[in-house]
């Protein structure tokens, strides 16, 4: 099988590479990178119209490929994925549907760390609207770190994981707390010594759920 993995910054490559080394070896990853996607994200309060086309666009040419599927890697977009979603006959998976199916496993009380401001309201639109579909009573409550993200994209991996470890106790008590970005997935260890809760991350959560498709 091969996976086309759309990414918007390079700090999202190793996890989900990482993720497919542990959980799913045998699938083969093509990568496709537009790093200014989430430069561009961060101007607009909304999507344009131009991101919509940019995401469509990095879906035709990942379908080139000859990708059994496509798996976006940044969580600020999820209606442009939703639209390419609707136009494919393979498997299109946004960056958190997974993680959010996988947190209402573990209960109604659930927190998420994000480090990049712009992704939470689609984040959490989405979250809902799976919670509605789900007939379920589940809330969610989020807490940004922008500063952990800078810390990351500048190599210093070890405060971007303590300055989210330290942002969890802002999350009270959960039944589950989700790391947003794929990117923060590096913290799940630091986070997870510091709560009493299973501490969920995206890579893991999209890979899991891939294999699982494809290879039931």
């Amino acid at each position: 099988m091969r996976i086309a993995l759309v990414h918007a910054v390079t700090v999202a490559m190793q996890p989900i590479a990482e993720a497919f080394a542990r959980l799913w070896p045998e699938a083969e990853t093509a990568n496709l990178l537009d790093d200014r996607l989430s430069v561009d994200r961060a101007k607009d309060d909304e999507l344009t119209e131009n991101m919509f086309g940019r995401i469509a666009t990095l879906a035709r040419y990942a379908e080139g490929t000859g990708s059994d599927a496509i798996l976006y890697t940044c969580s600020a977009f999820g209606e442009a994925i939703e639209a390419v979603a609707e136009q494919k006959t393979y498997p299109v998976l946004k960056p958190n549907e997974a993680m959010f199916e996988a947190a209402l496993e573990q209960g109604d009380n659930i927190g998420m760390l994000a480090t990049f401001e712009r992704s939470i309201p689609s984040m959490e639109a989405e979250f809902r609207e799976l919670v509605k579909r789900q007939g379920a009573g589940a809330t969610i409550k989020s807490v940004c770190v922008p500063d952990a993200m800078t810390a990351l994209q500048s190599g210093d991996a070890a405060r971007h994981n303590a300055l989210l470890a330290n942002a969890a106790s802002e999350l009270g008590n959960c039944d589950a707390i989700m790391l947003a970005q794929f990117s923060t997935s590096v913290a799940r260890e630091a986070v997870a010594d510091v709560v009493d809760c299973p501490v969920l991350t995206s890579p893991d959560a999209a890979v899991r759920k891939l294999k699982h498709v494809l290879q039931p």
